[in-house]
């Protein structure tokens, strides 16, 4: 599922693309992909029709178009969705599910596609509500800020996660804790740590804690400028293009550690799986 790097990569493009412009209609063409809108795909589309793009915003995994009647469009990739800025005469993807008309403007495509092999993401039309001082969709104002935020307290947040009885892990996916983390930059901020996941969030100390974070920052921070990662061709940007970010750990199980040169080891997590290096991060 893509994590922070590649939705702010998604969310950079539309803000290029898409912002200030109007939505002169919306073709719903498989209503799983507006299933969240309870209202339906006609009222969607309908709702959204004449409507100006004020800003694109993200916050952890979600982004949103923030319209000018003060809603929002919330967005959410799944595991195979993409939001791709097209042309009229470029052929429908396969598995194209929404399409937004967009205003002409001058050297820009006038069509946002969503398209969604597995249909797990969607759209959403929603109301902003304000959140700690911050306006974001009613739908999403559980979810935790990111460390991308300008506001985001890495003081408060490492207090927070050693108060969890949990491992460390999985307060690092806890998306009320700390937003736009998954299982792969999760495995490379504490490989950066050299922490081992399985650690409990209690017996770390207040520096440990905050260093996971401060490398949990780092990381998303890196894989942004490489455009995220790309393990298939099913994570692209706006225009198509793959991301390139270097994994340190993840998925390079049997492989040596680039810093002991210790083969990493994967383990299974959560119906997923954890890769660590047994030297680095030793189990205690």
């Amino acid at each position: 599922m893509p994590e922070l790097p590649e939705v702010e990569t998604v969310r950079r493009g539309l803000a290029e693309y898409v912002g200030g412009r109007t939505i002169r209609s919306v073709d719903v063409l498989h209503e799983r992909a507006v299933r969240r809108h309870v209202l339906g795909a006609v009222d969607f589309a309908g709702r959204l029709a004449g409507q100006r793009i004020e800003a694109v915003r993200r916050r952890g995994k979600y982004l949103w178009l923030e319209l000018a009647s003060g809603e929002a469009v919330v967005g959410h990739l799944g595991m195979s969705g993409q939001m791709l800025v097209q042309s009229p005469g470029v052929p429908d993807e396969k598995h194209l599910r929404v399409r937004l008309h967009l205003d002409e403007h001058p050297g820009a495509p006038s069509e946002l596609r969503f398209v969604d092999q597995r249909t797990f993401g969607g759209f959403l039309l929603d109301e902003l509500v304000e959140v700690d001082g911050a306006m974001v969709p009613s739908s999403i104002a559980h979810i935790a800020r990111d460390p991308m935020d300008p506001a985001f307290d890495l003081t408060r947040v490492a207090r927070a996660m050693r108060a969890k009885r949990t491992e460390v892990k999985r307060a690092l996916l806890d998306q009320t804790l700390v937003s736009g983390i998954g299982n792969i930059y999760a495995d490379e901020a504490l490989w950066r740590a050299r922490i081992h996941g399985s650690r409990p969030t209690g017996r770390l100390t207040q520096k440990q804690a905050e260093l996971i974070l401060a490398e949990a920052t780092a990381v998303l921070a890196d894989a942004l400028q490489a455009g995220g990662t790309s393990f298939d061709a099913l994570y692209v940007n706006v225009n198509g293009e793959s991301g390139f970010y270097a994994l340190n750990v993840y998925g390079r199980e049997g492989r040596p550690c680039k810093r002991c040169g210790t083969l990493i080891v994967r383990e299974r997590f959560m119906n997923r799986s954890s890769h660590s290096c047994p030297i680095c991060q030793r189990k205690r």
